[in-house]
């Protein structure tokens, strides 16, 4: 499927591709390196959350969220 191909789908098709290439890629997750700049990323949410900025949602619980926001 090419890139145009893609544009063209629902965004909750999208939401579905996206579940499964990031299913695919965390199944085997010694095959790349993370980002420089998700370390940084993970820290400051860390910080957000100890400092009571942000809380806490259950991961089924957003990904219904948001397909909601998408639908």
């Amino acid at each position: 499927m090419s890139i145009a191909e893609l544009r063209k789908l629902p965004p909750t098709e999208k939401l579905r591709i996206i579940e499964a290439l990031w299913s695919d890629l965390a199944a085997d997750e010694g095959s790349f390196a993370s980002p420089s700049w998700h370390e940084e990323a993970l820290r400051k949410t860390e910080a957000e959350f100890a400092a009571g900025r942000v809380g806490v949602l259950d991961w089924e619980d957003a990904k219904k969220d948001l397909r909601k926001r998408f639908e």
